[in-house]
């Protein structure tokens, strides 16, 4: 049987994902969550093979608990559910590089499978999200955008990088805005976070 935890914030999508998990052979769901707060914890009382978790799931964010996750039980594979429409919640969601990445939209014969593939260690990614992840991985950051971030992370303000680059800090905090939407980063601590993780910074 694989162990499989659901944390999933919107009620009737979590009640539909572990009805039909539930039914499905060599599945058990050994937890459900409406929220983050307690999955790690959690987790590590049940011991799931297998965490499908929304990447919107509050308090946090679901990519911020998954990394948290596979830190804490590294045992755990994790599959992200996201936006089918939605760069920002992709992006967030690979920047903790889960095993399994699927759209909440998608069939739930796609989610079953995903659950079984990467509870043997395989990656799955939905087939509808699969050129935009490929977009991702390979640095969706611009040659300026990169520039920015790499200063910001030496702990650098606004004026101070716009100074550097010789451009008026409007324009920086403009490249800034186009980045968090481009890999999903919350503010800037969280885009320089998730640049450094993918190594995006290192060629300016």
């Amino acid at each position: 049987m694989i162990r499989t935890l659901v944390a999933e914030h919107v009620h009737l999508l979590r009640i539909g994902l572990v009805a039909y998990l539930t039914q499905e052979p060599g599945i058990e769901v050994v937890a459900d969550l409406e929220e983050g707060g307690r999955l790690v914890s959690t987790a590590a009382e049940v011991a799931p093979e297998v965490a499908v978790i929304d990447v919107d799931l509050p308090p946090e964010g679901g990519a911020t608990v998954a990394g948290t996750l596979t830190r804490t039980v590294p045992a755990c594979a994790t599959v992200m559910l996201v936006g089918r429409d939605d760069p920002g919640d992709l992006g967030r969601a690979m920047s903790v590089r889960p095993l399994g990445l699927i759209t909440r939209e998608a069939p739930v014969e796609l989610l079953t499978w995903c659950v079984r593939r990467v509870a043997s260690g395989r990656r799955v990614v939905d087939p509808d999200l699969a050129s935009t992840a490929r977009a991702i991985d390979e640095n969706p950051l611009t040659h300026r955008e990169r520039q920015i971030l790499r200063i910001a992370s030496a702990g650098a303000s606004t004026a101070e990088i716009a100074a550097e680059l010789s451009v008026s800090a409007k324009t920086v905090r403009n490249h800034l805005s186009r980045a968090f939407v481009r890999i999903g980063a919350r503010n800037r601590m969280d885009a320089i976070r998730i640049a450094t993780e993918r190594e995006w910074l290192g060629d300016t």
